[in-house]
């Protein structure tokens, strides 16, 4: 695991912001139920923005405009038709994103209000791309090789390696992403994972006593 040490806090002196993020298959969703498992507070911005899109009926429309009435169907979002459309369109999926992210984040501000831990995680598969990164105090990189993170999307998602692909080049890579974090798990192993996370754990703890 890499670690750099940064251990100034950002506009709320009172609670600690950490961004975590990873490719497609990196297992970040599997390194935040361990946060979770030491009492720290986790906002999937990714399940938050599945919950919006089957819920909020403005987000329906919008989407129905940009994809067409094949997107929905009973009211319910058409998954894989949408990412059909976006993850061969790069214009599509900024387009998308325009409509979710903005939702998400006012999503993110309320979950955040009613927080009172030491510190808590964001977790997010775009974090870095769009400079979101700097509205968090740490940030946290999952990583695993290629071929692992292949592997582990076509048992999850019962997909094809194309559509995975197509995915993951439609987000950065992890050498352009490692410049930028504060922490690098190296997901291949769990319970090696699970001392990584440990060990953070126990930094940010230590970084919000001595400020």
């Amino acid at each position: 695991m890499n670690v750099k040490y940064n251990l100034s806090l950002n506009d709320n002196p009172k609670m600690i912001k950490v961004g975590l993020t990873g490719g497609i298959g990196s297992g970040k969703t599997t390194i935040s139920k361990m946060f979770r498992e030491l009492e720290v507070p986790v906002y999937i911005a990714d399940d938050a923005g599945k919950e919006l899109m089957d819920t909020s009926a403005e987000i329906r429309h919008q989407i129905i405009r940009l994809l067409g009435e094949e997107s929905y169907q009973d009211n319910l979002p058409n998954r894989s038709f949408i990412a059909s459309k976006v993850f061969q369109d790069k214009k599509l999926l900024e387009e998308l994103n325009g409509i979710i992210h903005p939702a998400v984040a006012r999503h993110y501000e309320q979950w955040l209000a009613k927080q009172s831990a030491v510190y808590i995680i964001y977790e997010a598969a775009i974090l870095f791309e769009k400079g979101s990164h700097k509205n968090f105090d740490y940030t946290i990189l999952v990583t695993a090789p290629k071929e692992i993170r292949i592997q582990r999307v076509l048992k999850r998602d019962h997909t094809s390696r194309e559509q995975i692909e197509a995915r993951m080049n439609n987000q950065w890579g992890d050498d352009k992403k490692k410049h930028l974090a504060d922490f690098i798990i190296k997901n291949k192993e769990i319970e090696d994972s699970r001392q990584q996370v440990i060990y953070i754990n126990e930094i940010i703890l230590k970084s919000a006593k001595n400020s």
